[in-house]
């Protein structure tokens, strides 16, 4: 999970839609959030993830910030909802993929 990385896909976003997520004011103008990330910050946990020897063979687990997300039992703030490092659920969401392909 990158977290919120100010970038140029925003700009694809509705104005109700980037007001309602802190992102813009009444006018339009865009507000920079203390916990919006660099690029560079965002993608350092992929980086991570792909080329860190620490990471290697770990498989199934969700990462933000460089480390293993805590699960959470509402999936609220920061971690991960208990269901998303379940395999089983994993599964089914690979088996639906396929087929929807």
């Amino acid at each position: 999970m990158p977290g919120w990385i100010n970038t140029g896909p925003q700009r694809h976003l509705d104005l109700p839609t980037l007001q309602a997520m802190g992102g813009a004011d009444e006018h339009g103008d865009r507000i920079e959030q203390p916990f919006y990330k660099t690029p560079g910050q965002g993608a350092a946990t992929s980086v991570l993830l792909a080329a860190s020897p620490l990471v290697e063979g770990v498989s199934g687990r969700c990462f933000e910030d460089n480390q293993e997300a805590p699960v959470t039992e509402d999936g609220s703030g920061d971690g991960v909802a208990a269901h998303a490092p379940d395999p089983d659920g994993a599964e089914r969401l690979w088996r639906y993929t396929e087929a929807a392909s």
